[in-house]
């Protein structure tokens, strides 16, 4: 008989109740973490992109793609692509960031092709180009030999133009 006792939330659902790094990394129990993000908050989309921007800006893209989830998983039909596509980009910003060249690359580029797929142009104030352009050259940062593990606060995109950071690069801030 198995004895494991597994974390569950109010529900009874399996939760890990563990800790997580800024990162989204899990901690030993009783570690100090970062708070976590609330699941399943529907957000309008200008609040889901400005929440997803501080958090990206805090160097915390996994918290990010939290955010993104809940917008895909709770927002209309029609928009899913594009949530799901921020979401892959700032999960592959999550494993640059950890050191997974590989995988981080592959989810940059996954979340840029179904930017592409959603749409040219602009979705609630970001200009997808410029956003793909930053996936696909992060993508190929992460993958150069010896490059090892990215800022992710250095390196988080400019989601919308109007959300300044002392750059002068809309989407491509921290890269190269």
């Amino acid at each position: 008989m198995n004895e494991t006792r597994r974390d569950r939330d109010s529900a009874g659902r399996a939760h890990n109740a563990r800790p997580r790094d800024g990162l989204g990394r899990p901690l030993p129990y009783g570690a100090p973490g970062v708070e976590r993000q609330p699941e399943g908050v529907e957000r309008t989309a200008g609040e889901t992109v400005r929440e997803a921007q501080r958090l990206l800006d805090a160097g915390m893209p996994f918290h990010a793609h939290e955010v993104f989830e809940d917008a895909w998983k709770s927002g209309p039909e029609t928009e899913r692509e594009l949530w799901r596509g921020l979401a892959q980009l700032a999960v592959g910003l999550t494993h640059a960031a950890r050191g997974n060249a590989t995988g981080g690359a592959r989810l940059l580029r996954r979340g840029a092709a179904a930017l592409e797929a959603y749409g040219a142009g602009e979705a609630h104030g970001m200009g997808l180009g410029e956003l793909t352009g930053w996936a696909r050259e992060l993508a190929v940062r992460v993958e150069r030999t010896g490059a090892g593990p990215v800022d992710a606060r250095a390196a988080a995109p400019r989601l919308r133009e109007e959300q300044p950071r002392g750059t002068t690069r809309p989407g491509f801030d921290g890269v190269g």
